[in-house]
């Protein structure tokens, strides 16, 4: 038997030797029952991939019956030892196996719902909670007993998120690694730490390659970013010492920084920290894949400002330098909405050649076009929603957090990317200590977004506009 994938990027097919079709035109019945449930996937197929995924599964039974929890610890080995020799094809096989073997059991999840909503006591609720989790948690528990289990698990769910969209059946799968994660990771077990150029080069190697706002350009650079005059902070849990779950990056300035291009410069001169009084945090990276929707951010903020704010006590203010990664797009498909009107022809223009990639120089805009797309911004940060919650993700995490909206940035970020996704604006949201609660309770109960003078001037500009259209 050969496994193929078709030439053009079709369902891959199953062909057979001639020695094989004269006898049996068909797969023989165990074959095509093993390969029925995986039809769906644009995997190859093979039957070693079925074999060493049910090598895996069955460790898993194993140390789930009683003669797991005697020897647990070395079963647990076995199991993720054979875990990590499995290839993608292997893999999918795996994920598909643990959804249809280790679920909770609908029968029995109904039955104990029954007697729970025929009698509400708590032994009942007791019973119904257990009867709905599913077995795999109680499997990744036990997969914790072995040394290093914790990271693979962190890579475990990384694997599964890259499938999760062709395979909505596997949600459950990643709610019960969620839930588990957000257990092992909360804010008790982690570790704050200041990364210098006296923290260890497997760590830095680590900055290096994480890094996704403003990449860093080699080891002279992360010097630079690492000197008197700027702080990097990062979390770290105790199950994995060397790899940093989510950083931040500061410049100690003087005054609120606008532009982020003199801030990654790595031959701007380092000033005197002593003399500085503004606190920017300009790039802040979750580092695991496999820990997306486990937050960190609000603490690591947090924390940072108020350590910060104890070695300098002369900082006065603590604020972000952020992208706007959604404004460009949101623009772009606003069709012919009123927010798409005020796109007049060197707007439509100079969106054209931005997506393009041509080089702008943005000190040529007018200030009637300047003004035009400041606005425009303002209303997105302030009116562009996603159900409740502003429609830009960096807004919504620094607003959820307790910070407000103090000021656009024209030419903030005129790199290719900052020039594609925002038209070179940047935004610094401000975290006031004092009122940050306030803040965080007025987003969490009725999402609303707290703003200086001059966001709300221009957001009034904007409604102002599109009221007379």
């Amino acid at each position: 038997m050969r496994v193929h994938r078709h030439d053009d990027g079709t369902q891959p097919g199953v062909s057979w030797d001639m020695a094989d079709s004269q006898s049996n035109p068909s797969p023989p019945h165990f074959l095509r029952r093993i390969f029925k449930p995986l039809q769906k996937s644009a995997v190859v197929w093979v039957p070693g991939a079925v074999r060493d995924a049910q090598h895996v599964i069955a460790l898993c039974r194993a140390l789930l019956s009683e003669r797991g929890e005697v020897s647990g610890a070395r079963l647990a080995i076995q199991v993720l030892d054979a875990y990590q020799t499995l290839d993608a094809a292997a893999l999918e096989v795996f994920f598909d196996r643990l959804v249809e073997e280790f679920s909770p059991d609908p029968s029995h999840v109904e039955q104990a719902a029954g007697a729970y909503a025929a009698d509400p006591s708590q032994m009942n609720l007791v019973r119904l909670q257990t009867t709905v989790e599913s077995p795999r948690q109680e499997l990744f528990r036990r997969f914790n007993m072995a040394p290093s289990a914790t990271a693979v698990l962190v890579q475990m769910r990384g694997r599964l998120l890259q499938s999760l969209s062709d395979h909505p059946e596997r949600a459950g799968l990643d709610a019960d690694l969620t839930h588990l994660l957000r257990s092992w990771f909360n804010r008790g077990f982690l570790v704050l730490q200041r990364i210098d150029w006296r923290t260890s080069a497997l760590v830095l190697e680590r900055l290096i390659q994480y890094e996704a706002v403003h990449q860093i350009q080699g080891w002279r650079d992360l010097r630079r970013r690492l000197a008197a005059d700027r702080r990097c902070y990062a979390f770290f849990h105790p199950a994995l010492p060397d790899e940093p779950l989510i950083f931040i990056e500061v410049a100690l300035t003087r005054g609120m920084a606008a532009r982020v291009q003199p801030l990654l410069d790595p031959d701007a001169i380092v000033a005197d920290p002593a003399g500085t009084n503004c606190a920017v945090f300009y790039s802040i990276t979750n580092c695991q894949k496999g820990l997306r929707g486990v937050s960190f951010g609000n603490f690591l903020i947090k924390q940072v400002a108020e350590d910060l704010g104890r070695e300098f006590p002369r900082l006065r203010t603590f604020a972000t330098l952020s992208p706007i990664p959604g404004f460009a797009d949101w623009l772009t498909a606003a069709g012919d909405s009123p927010v798409r009107t005020q796109a007049s022809p060197k707007l439509a223009q100079l969106i054209e050649r931005l997506q393009q990639g041509d080089a702008v120089d943005l000190n040529a805009v007018d200030e009637e076009l300047r003004g035009t797309i400041r606005r425009l911004c303002a209303y997105y940060l302030l009116q562009a929603k996603r159900g409740k919650e502003p429609l830009d993700p960096v807004a919504r995490f620094h607003l959820a957090n307790g910070a407000h909206l103090a000021r656009l940035n024209w030419m903030g970020d005129t790199s290719q990317t900052g020039l594609k996704r925002s038209f070179g604006l940047t935004v610094n949201y401000v975290y006031r200590l004092a009122d940050v609660e306030r803040n965080h309770e007025a987003y969490a109960k009725q999402y609303r977004v707290v703003a200086s003078i001059e966001f709300r001037r221009l957001g009034r500009e904007a409604e102002q506009f599109f009221k007379k259209l």
